[in-house]
């Protein structure tokens, strides 16, 4: 069971630069920010007044307006992705065993607003617990996967992980391993997150995490960049279609990359703060490579965790010094988190899919906003602007609150 190969034949985004993958790839490769002054609500007392938003989004694209009612946005946004990654992967429902076709998308919050809205009602009452009858499903994380399944009667394997910011790459390990082990032969995988909202602003503020530079706001997302002073939220969702070779080659499927490898590792170090020697992250990345079974050199681009925090750009920069060597100033890296922020528990997904992107374009995403230099970080992140590259190999770091580390390494499809 080993043995078997897990490839990549389907791909859904909702991004704050781009609805679908097409239009994701696009803003990737023009370096468009997705930044803007918050519009979900009012902002004007908070510390941070902006985020990446979703621009556009309709649920009823996706979803019965009556039934779209009775989610929180993460749920809407899971729905959507899931949908686009589906039919891009164009299956024959006619032919495909959907007893072993399974669904594992998470969240990092889940339903936040909801939960806002229903405490907030509940306060301006007499005390009389009047709740909406749809509060917990709407609200609780695995619902996603579990609507999804509802949708396209997928019967295989069907729950969530959560790992904060390292969530949808959990989800997507999760699925790569139950494929790998003989539990399913198609997953749907990722994550989707919606927290722009006054506890997700707020809340954020509080640790100090978020950048506050609502001056310069359609830059503030700066990774590696010496003036960085916190995240720039993001939200929406992402999903691939992970099928076993054989399997996909049966079919006739479309194949995008092999899932050649996946690591997983804890700082147990902090709480929020990474080892500032970068050592889960060190560690993380050699699980990756050896579950593969490359050599370092092998790779040719690393999507980044790269928040544009202060603690977190430089960490993250040692650890894959340790990790390349030489190697480290001859790769191509980039922080696609300057262009959609960051979308916490769907962060990996979606940058899953700009390293997918990557290689099947032999373009290198690039970091925007790049101004001033910080030698603490003295990598090639592609500043400013794509690079044209041949991308064999890609790696995706992602990184959550609590010290959990996953990373996915992305292989050019051979037969």
């Amino acid at each position: 069971m080993q043995n078997r190969r897990i490839v990549v034949t389907g791909m859904g985004a909702l991004t704050p630069i781009g609805l679908n993958v097409q239009a994701y790839a696009d803003a990737l490769w023009a370096g468009m920010s997705g930044a803007n002054m918050i519009t979900r609500f009012d902002a004007a007392k908070f510390k941070t007044k902006f985020a990446c938003e979703l621009k556009g989004f309709d649920p009823t694209s996706y979803i019965d307006k009556k039934e779209a009612r009775k989610m929180d946005p993460f749920t809407q946004y899971a729905i959507a992705v899931a949908r686009q990654a589906i039919e891009d992967a164009r299956f024959d429902f006619s032919s495909v065993n959907r007893e072993r076709f399974g669904v594992v998308m998470g969240s990092g919050i889940g339903g936040i607003q909801v939960f806002y809205n229903e405490v907030m009602e509940y306060a301006k009452g007499d005390g009389t617990p009047r709740f909406n009858p749809f509060f917990i499903p709407k609200m609780i994380i695995d619902i996603a996967p579990g609507r999804i399944s509802i949708e396209h009667g997928l019967k295989g394997p069907n729950y969530s992980s959560v790992s904060a910011c390292a969530t949808s790459s959990n989800c997507i390990i999760d699925a790569y391993m139950l494929i790998k082990m003989g539990y399913a032969d198609i997953m749907v995988a990722g994550g989707s997150e919606s927290a722009v909202s006054e506890v997700g602003i707020g809340g954020f503020n509080a640790m100090k995490a978020l950048s506050e530079n609502n001056e310069n706001f359609l830059t503030a997302s700066r990774p590696f960049d010496s003036t960085r002073d916190g995240f720039v939220m993001g939200e929406g969702g992402g999903a691939l279609i992970l099928e076993e070779y054989e399997h996909a080659l049966k079919r006739g499927a479309h194949i995008y990359a092999e899932l050649a490898g996946v690591g997983m590792s804890a700082d147990a170090y902090h709480i929020t703060a990474p080892h500032e020697e970068g050592e889960g992250a060190t560690q993380v990345m050699w699980n990756c490579l050896k579950d593969a079974g490359l050599k370092p050199e092998s790779v040719d681009y690393l999507n980044m965790h790269g928040t544009s925090t202060p603690l977190g750009d430089v960490a993250e920069t040692k650890a894959i010094k340790k990790v390349f060597g030489e190697h480290a100033y001859k790769m191509n890296l980039s922080s696609t988190k300057s262009m959609t922020g960051h979308l916490l528990g769907a962060a990996g997904a979606v940058e899953a899919i700009a390293s997918i992107l990557a290689i099947n374009n032999g373009i290198v995403p690039p970091t925007i906003n790049f101004e001033v230099a910080d030698l603490a970080c003295d990598l090639n992140y592609t500043f400013n602007q794509a690079q044209r590259r041949t991308i064999d190999v890609a790696i995706s770091n992602t990184f959550g609150f609590g010290g959990h580390n996953a990373c996915l390494l992305f292989r050019k499809m051979e037969n």
